[in-house]
């Protein structure tokens, strides 16, 4: 743990700050911070800045309740730049984006960006705009009890490929039952994040939460 005395401010007494999400890793924007703005976003855990162009100190989600719970904060090498890790209640952009870093510049051949978060949007799309001939949609139309069924065929092939002891299989038959557990996340408005919180709340490695007593 350094003090804050340590790190270097520029001679307009700022200091770069990189936001990222602390479940995704997504960088969600970068700005800057002052002395005060720092003593503030520690004090009480919620990210606030220094306006560069309004040459003012603002709290992040002040107005649009889009607020971000710090989590960890750390300095490069040379102390002149922070990494922040937060928690977002809602879009990190003014734009009303998740993340301020959303235009594509450059992207080699073959290689494309997937995360978990981005498998849900696509899912949650399919159920704010239903799509007639997709399989996600049907489910939506269909309802929980429909996807419930689904969620338990998918778990059972997943035993059923581990018991012949088949990686491919079982790593087939996991996604498929992680594709169906976020559409039944979705049908019931439970965020990725939710689940990353809850399991951020406990010690799932050497814990049993609620099977059995460990004997």
């Amino acid at each position: 743990m350094i003090n804050i005395q340590e790190l270097k401010f520029d001679d307009q007494g700022l200091i770069p700050c990189v936001v990222q999400d602390f479940y995704t890793n997504e960088v969600l924007t970068v700005a800057y911070m002052n002395t005060e703005s720092l003593e503030k976003t520690l004090n009480d855990q919620q990210m606030t800045f220094y306006s560069r162009s309004r040459q003012e100190l603002w709290r992040k989600g002040e107005t649009s309740g889009n607020t971000q719970q710090l989590v960890t904060l750390k300095a490069d090498c040379d102390k002149d730049s922070l990494v922040a890790k937060v928690i977002k209640a809602g879009p990190a952009c003014h734009t009303n984006a998740e993340s301020c870093f959303f235009n594509d510049i450059f992207k080699a051949d073959g290689q494309q960006e997937f995360s978990v978060q981005d498998l849900y949007e696509l899912i949650l799309g399919r159920k704010t705009n239903p799509q007639e001939k997709s399989y996600t949609s049907y489910l939506f139309s269909k309802g929980n009890e429909k996807i419930l069924k689904k969620i338990g065929e998918e778990a059972t092939e997943v035993v059923i490929g581990a018991m012949k002891a088949s990686k491919a299989e079982t790593t087939y038959e996991i996604a498929d039952l992680i594709y169906h557990l976020l559409v039944l996340m979705a049908n019931n408005e439970i965020l990725p994040a939710d689940v990353m919180a809850e399991l951020s709340k406990r010690q799932v490695v050497d814990k049993k939460v609620k099977q059995e007593t460990m004997k």
